[in-house]
């Protein structure tokens, strides 16, 4: 598999999406939910779970085998938030910047977390470690200023707390 390599806003290398998929099990899904309608929800969720987002050729081979329309498929992950276009990192950050977590400082925290792992919020780092993304909130305002490190909420942090958790991340 090959991978090709781009920079992001701040000039730091960001690896692009593998240009070649195995589809073999994708099409063990597909046959799953064959003729079953009202199914692609579901089969979306699966390929993502598959896959770990959902790559251009899925979204294509979806639209080939299901005879749904590529526009409306591409309309459907696009506006559910669950659903990634792009390839994510083994680890995900999601800093809260809602009203009271952004008054305690999570914009430091970001600023410095940023610093710390050269990638802006939304990006992913080259080696798919980490994807940093801000939330507007986590229902945690008590104990804010608050982050998700992989879906464990993590309160009170100052910015060298959340530093050194995402540099502690396998």
């Amino acid at each position: 598999m090959t991978a090709s390599a781009t920079s992001n806003q701040h000039g730091h290398p960001t690896a692009a999406a593998p240009l070649l998929i195995d589809l073999s099990r994708l099409g063990r899904i597909l046959d799953q939910f064959a003729g079953k309608p009202g199914s692609l929800i579901p089969i979306l969720q699966r390929t993502q779970d598959l896959y770990g987002y959902l790559p251009r050729e899925a979204i294509r081979f979806i639209a080939q085998k299901t005879r749904i329309p590529l526009s409306r498929i591409h309309g459907v992950a696009t506006f559910y938030a669950q659903f990634h276009l792009q390839r994510r990192g083994r680890n995900l950050v999601r800093i809260c910047d809602g009203t009271a977590c952004h008054v305690r400082g999570s914009g430091k925290s970001l600023q410095a977390l940023q610093q710390a792992v050269g990638i802006a919020p939304g990006e992913t780092t080259p080696d798919y470690k980490l994807t940093v993304e801000v939330v507007y909130c986590l229902g945690s305002c008590g104990i804010s200023p608050v982050a998700l490190v992989n879906d464990k909420v993590c309160g009170r942090l100052s910015a060298d707390e959340l530093v050194r958790r995402v540099k502690a991340l396998g």
